[in-house]
């Protein structure tokens, strides 16, 4: 067996929030360093209101776009009324990826307990795009990309995982 070697991804990222600005986007800053450390590249960087359409009409755009090949979002992702960042998403999606949201509040209940089960989080294929819908808080953040996305967005990661999955979306 040969040795397969790091291969960095195009990584777009966006943060869902009626109150957060470039500056106070602690989450999404968060999803930027673990990023980069980890060698991928970030592409595009977005914050974008809780508005059902703009949001859609921007992961509309993010799937269009040939050089995006994975969207991280942050926030949206609750049970409030203003959380709709899976309902953005919905439509558009190709394939749903439900073990994504399993496996996180899986992680989530031995860190925070039953309130785990408030979370929406959610992967998906859509067309050639592989998203991702994390909540909106650092520790949620962290948790989903050291223990879940970045894993994945590594074709070293046996015994399988996404980024060696892509050329065949």
């Amino acid at each position: 067996m040969t040795d397969v070697s790091f291969l960095p991804l195009a990584v777009a990222v966006v943060t869902v929030s009626d109150t957060r600005d470039l500056q106070t986007d602690t989450s999404g800053a968060s999803i930027v360093e673990l990023l980069g450390a980890a060698g991928h590249e970030l592409c595009q960087r977005h914050l974008v209101r809780d508005e059902l359409a703009e949001l859609r009409a921007l992961f509309s755009r993010l799937i269009a776009d040939p050089s995006v090949q994975v969207v991280i979002a942050t926030g949206g992702t609750g049970i409030t009324a203003r959380d709709v960042t899976p309902e953005a998403l919905e439509p558009l999606v190709t394939k749903p990826i439900p073990g994504f949201g399993e496996l996180f509040r899986m992680l989530s209940y031995a860190e925070i307990g039953a309130s785990s089960m408030q979370s929406r989080a959610a992967a998906a294929l859509c067309q050639k795009t592989l998203f991702f819908l994390l909540p909106g808080s650092r520790g949620a953040v962290r948790l989903a990309m050291e223990q879940i996305v970045l894993p994945q967005l590594d074709r070293r990661t046996r015994p399988c995982n996404f980024a060696e999955l892509m050329p065949r979306f």
